[in-house]
């Protein structure tokens, strides 16, 4: 059966509405578009209460202006919070990461934890006493990084830290 071609272009815009509002938000490991979500004005001094949250979203901005987002883990350190990216396929920082070529060329960022969003500048980790003691901060937190942390760095796959500062 052949629809008319009005309802066939009604039909196109209906399922292209249903598949951004279901595509918004990244799951598992598909990536999304934009975090929704009120924006937590107040700043953060004690990010303690991600210690009990296994996954937050991330929000990047991309050369052509809609935004791309990846879910991802987080851990505290020092009173500051960290997200990692893991090269488990091999590849060079930041070439092998879509977000995190965004983040090296604009490093404001939007994190999404439970159902609050924080604007935050990601920074990245480049003095070795903080990484060793951000990957002990995700050692502690996640089995999967402590089988990392017990490898030598010959053995595990290239892993990079960003701090989420204030902006």
């Amino acid at each position: 059966m052949m629809l008319h071609p009005e309802r066939q272009i009604r039909a196109l815009i209906l399922a292209g509405i249903v598949f951004a509002l279901v595509s918004c938000e990244p799951q598992d490991y598909r990536p999304g578009f934009w975090l929704s979500g009120e924006v937590e004005q107040t700043p953060v001094t004690d990010w303690s209460f991600t210690d009990k949250i296994p996954e937050i979203f991330v929000e990047t901005r991309t050369w052509y202006g809609i935004p791309h987002s990846v879910t991802t883990v987080c851990a505290v350190h020092d009173g500051a919070l960290y997200v990692p990216s893991v090269y488990l396929e091999g590849g060079e920082f930041p070439d092998a990461r879509f977000w995190n070529r965004n983040v090296v060329r604009d490093s404001r960022v939007r994190l999404k934890i439970g159902e609050q969003v924080f604007e935050r500048e990601a920074v990245l980790v480049e003095d070795s006493a903080e990484w060793n003691a951000v990957l002990s901060a995700f050692s502690g937190k996640f089995a999967f990084w402590k089988g990392l942390a017990e490898k030598s760095e010959a053995e595990r796959p290239k892993l990079v830290f960003f701090r989420m500062d204030p902006r």
